[in-house]
């Protein structure tokens, strides 16, 4: 509990911190960069503070040169300070609209152009691919949950369409991601984090001429997640 508790407090610091010196460099510049870097630093640094720590295997695999959609499991509220910092470059992440309405946190989301999604409102969930698709076009990443919510049990839920459908318009590699170790550091429901190492498994990319259907591709991508998970966890 009490890690959680600094985490959070370090967060709830930094962030206005943060904001203070580089927003205003960033409504001078247009250049989002150095405000994407303190938040990654950010993010990294408050996971670090809980006691939770990554290893990251297959990023050698990746090109830094192109631009990828990362597909992830979700179980945790720390999968994204413990994934996000990990990606070559700079990603954009759907992220539920509610969030955008917080104070500081939604304007800096803004400036990173992330991408709200209401996920109980079919036609925004179309409305936020188009959005996506509009970022990665800029030559960003973008990284999803493609469960759309966090498991309770640590095993994969049914996949989203959207994600897929975005893949197939952008016509960009996928890279599936198997995150292992948080529903055991801070699974859904539970407030306090338990300190420990978390793996996080860059699958081999899934490129444009190889996806088939979107049914192949979505199956082919939970066969990638799947397969990294801890056996109790696979379907």
């Amino acid at each position: 509990m009490i890690r959680t508790i600094l985490m959070l407090s370090f967060w709830a610091i930094f962030l206005p911190v943060a904001a203070l010196f580089y927003f205003p460099w960033v409504f001078i510049t247009g250049d989002v960069l150095p405000l994407y870097r303190v938040a990654m630093f950010g993010a990294r640094t408050g996971v670090r503070i809980a006691g939770v720590r990554a290893r990251a295997f297959g990023l050698e695999h990746l090109d830094r040169s192109r631009t990828y959609v990362f597909m992830s499991n979700h179980v945790s509220n720390i999968d994204p300070p413990l994934l996000i910092p990990l990606l070559p470059g700079r990603t954009s992440v759907l992220v539920k609209k509610e969030l955008f309405k917080v104070p500081i946190l939604g304007r800096a989301m803004r400036m990173g152009s992330l991408v709200p999604v209401d996920r109980g409102n079919r036609d925004a969930g179309i409305a936020a691919v188009r959005d996506a698709a509009d970022v990665v076009k800029q030559g960003i990443h973008m990284t999803i949950y493609v469960e759309g919510h966090r498991s309770f049990d640590g095993k994969l839920l049914p996949f989203k369409k959207g994600p897929f459908y975005l893949a197939e318009e952008c016509n960009i590699p996928v890279v599936p991601v198997t995150i292992s170790g948080t529903h055991e550091a801070m699974p859904k429901g539970r407030f306090s984090i338990k300190p420990g190492v978390v793996t996080v498994t860059f699958h081999p990319a899934i490129e444009p001429a190889n996806f088939g259907t979107r049914e192949d591709l979505t199956e082919k991508v939970r066969a990638a997640i799947n397969s990294a998970l801890p056996e109790e966890y696979r379907n």
